[in-house]
């Protein structure tokens, strides 16, 4: 078998889960629900955010919280201020990539 299989979690329940970590990529998955959040923390690298289901509620640096409907994909730069949440009664899903990869 050529290929790597990766599987992420399914369902509802908060997850913040590091599918693939390695030298040229960091692929993350996120699940949260009502009122859940990110700590507070500044983008380490490049980072692109994929909606898939729910409304993604993020505050960027000193912006006001902008809204992001499952399909949209943010890209962030490196440096950024973010704060990540769900304030929506449906539950929040995301793919969070960071390429290249942040050196450790």
């Amino acid at each position: 078998m050529i290929e790597k299989i990766y599987n992420m979690t399914l369902g509802n329940e908060k997850t913040i889960e590091r599918i693939i970590q390695d030298e040229h990529i960091h692929y993350n998955h996120m699940i949260l629900n009502k009122e859940e959040a990110l700590p507070e923390h500044f983008s380490n690298a490049n980072v692109y955010m994929t909606v898939l289901r729910g409304r993604l509620s993020i505050g960027l640096d000193d912006q006001l919280v902008h809204e992001y409907e499952a399909g949209s994909i943010l890209n962030i730069p490196t440096g950024i201020k973010m704060n990540v949440k769900n304030l929506h009664q449906e539950v929040l899903e995301l793919i969070v990539i960071k390429v290249p990869a942040p050196k450790q």
